[in-house]
């Protein structure tokens, strides 16, 4: 096996089990699954995936180390972070029972992909992660076109992974049971986009300290 494939599996198994741990990404695609349907969920994917492509680029051009290094950019990168997760969740807790839920319009096209990106582009630990694969796991002799390559993969892999989530949530069985419990799922959403986002704002004030 060539030394760029031995590269390639570690960085592709690297990131898969990051893209599989519970984090805002995931939480954001339940709740648009259980929420607006396998449309907007689809969609929200597939803009997780280009903020991927976000990260990627920064760590390429040096943008994600310039972040690191600079405490009070970093620092604000996380208030941007926690301020949104905090308005998706506050969103989520204010959910009351709905007379008919079959009527409620889904959001359009572009804000269930943008919501997506925001999510994951605003998402610091995301912006560490691949700048430890880019610094650490991939050889700085590795050629640009292959490391680009490595990211389009990153990126692919990501929105397939989110889409399958989108996919099983959406399922006729799953939307039946939740619409039985409808507001309380969305307030218990809420609470854990919440808790992401004190987990984001609580290291950004040590930093400040």
């Amino acid at each position: 096996m060539s030394s760029y494939a031995s590269e390639f599996l570690t960085v592709a198994l690297a990131h898969a089990l990051a893209v599989a741990s519970p984090g805002p990404d995931f939480a954001l695609i339940l709740r648009q699954s259980v929420r607006h349907g396998r449309k907007t969920a689809v969609l929200g994917s597939w803009g997780i995936a280009t903020g991927i492509l976000v990260h990627v680029t920064w760590a390429l051009l040096g943008v994600a180390l310039l972040i690191r290094n600079t405490p009070l950019l970093f620092q604000w990168l996380q208030y941007l972070a926690a301020a949104w997760l905090a308005w998706m969740g506050i969103q989520s807790l204010r959910s009351r029972p709905a007379a008919k839920p079959d009527t409620e319009q889904p959001p359009a096209a572009a804000h269930a992909w943008l919501a997506g990106f925001l999510t994951n582009v605003l998402n610091a630990k995301a912006t560490l992660f691949f700048l430890a694969l880019f610094t650490v796991v991939i050889s700085p002799k590795t050629p640009t076109w292959l490391q680009v390559g490595y990211g389009l993969w990153m990126s692919l892999a990501t929105g397939l992974w989110f889409t399958i989530v989108a996919l099983l949530f959406t399922r006729p069985r799953w939307q039946a049971r939740y619409r039985q419990w409808e507001h309380w799922i969305e307030r218990g959403m809420g609470l854990v986009l919440l808790f992401l986002a004190a987990g984001i704002l609580l290291p950004a004030q040590g930093l400040q300290a």
